[in-house]
């Protein structure tokens, strides 16, 4: 993947979150996320030309919003890979102003899935090899890749529920977190079992939610409110669809993608100050803590056990409270993202990381199927890297 250092990040929000108002619907939500991360960049929506959007429950993204906006952009994307799409959008954002196809670019997501159920939020596939042995999709799918890591290298049950126990550590610290109670590991093991080893405190919270990203050209940004975060480096890639096509469950293509957003943003995973891993549930931080490098294939669990990944841990990841803690409606990668953004701008208070310069979000789509990979650096992070 090249390079795209010239791309800024001006301006991110979020939608309301946990359960919205009575008839909103993920176009309103994203048009609300819109309208703030605009005013957090210092700009206005006739600025937007062009236009980054994917929801499960909206079947044509970027044109609903543009209609909803009363806009025409210039360049528009539809990418839908699951929760890793706006990842996605970001790497293509960045080709499309570097091209001038656009200049200023929006990135937005929408949910009510809690709202209007499940079940009609997020359609499952049919898939004649699996469907018929009844699974409890996606569950049963992460389950899966569990099991095997738990039986490959001996990673512990105890281990899955650090990841949900650090979660809800940061997600206390951040007011606009869904769960507002302290989290045990023995209260993890003892709740209610989903699927075998994965309790329902291993699974990602299901919530309305969505956000905005408002991305343009280091020349642009110069303009805008606040100081620019730019993008280093980014990466994609696919390893299946169906679960029962994984070659092999304890490995991710997020082992392609990482390369190739480090190779562009010329860094190492030791140098990443803040990591966002999609946590839809816990064994999810731990293949990709594994598969981006930051430890090695089977140490995962012990990286993260007995508060590893928790304030004051080895590495901050998830600061935000993930989507095991703060909000998850859906496809979470968005969220990720406008926390890798506070975090090197300052901005979140009680659980700040100290001074980072840069932060990784990593989105997952599917069945462990889509891997993105972005890389964020501030001001002086890009400048060195210039030289």
């Amino acid at each position: 993947m090249k390079t795209v250092r010239k791309l800024a990040v001006v301006g991110v929000a979020e939608s309301d979150l946990g359960v919205v108002a009575p008839h909103m619907t993920p176009v309103d939500l994203m048009a609300q996320a819109t309208m703030r991360a605009l005013d957090d960049a210092g700009l206005k929506i006739w600025d937007i030309d062009g236009i980054f959007a994917a929801s499960a429950q909206v079947r044509f993204g970027p044109i609903m919003l543009a209609e909803y906006l009363g806009l025409n952009p210039r360049y528009f994307d539809g990418t839908q890979v699951g929760g890793s799409s706006f990842m996605s959008h970001v790497a293509h954002a960045a080709a499309a102003i570097e091209c001038g196809l656009c200049e200023v670019a929006l990135i937005a997501y929408g949910s009510t899935q809690k709202s209007v159920s499940r079940q009609s939020a997020s359609p499952t596939d049919i898939n004649p090899y699996e469907t018929p042995f009844n699974p409890v999709m996606p569950v049963s799918a992460y389950a899966l890749a569990a099991a095997r890591h738990m039986h490959q290298f001996g990673t512990t049950r105890d281990q899955l529920a650090d990841v949900a126990v650090a979660a809800r550590q940061w997600a206390l610290r951040n007011p606009a977190a869904w769960e507002k109670e302290p989290l045990s590991r023995a209260d993890v093991l003892a709740s209610r079992m989903v699927s075998e080893p994965l309790t329902v405190r291993d699974c990602c919270l299901v919530l309305d939610g969505g956000g905005a990203v408002v991305v343009t050209s280091a020349e642009r940004a110069r303009n805008c409110r606040k100081p620019a975060v730019y993008v280093l480096g980014s990466g994609e890639a696919i390893g299946h669809g169906s679960i029962s096509n994984m070659k092999d469950l304890t490995t991710t293509a997020a082992i392609v993608s990482g390369q190739r957003a480090f190779a562009a943003a010329r860094c190492r995973p030791g140098d990443v100050d803040v990591a966002m891993l999609y946590d839809a549930f816990t064994i999810t931080p731990i293949l990709f803590l594994e598969d981006l490098g930051f430890c090695a294939k089977g140490e995962g669990g012990p990286f993260v056990q007995d508060g590893g990944i928790a304030p004051g841990g080895r590495l901050a990841v998830n600061t935000n409270g993930g989507g095991l803690s703060y909000c998850h409606p859906g496809m979470y990668g968005l969220l990720a993202m406008i926390e890798a953004v506070r975090q090197l701008r300052g901005e979140c208070g009680e659980r700040q990381v100290n001074a980072p310069k840069i932060a990784l979000a990593h989105g997952n789509g599917g069945v462990l199927s889509s891997q993105c990979t972005t890389i964020f650096g501030t001001t002086d992070t890009l400048s060195s890297r210039s030289n």
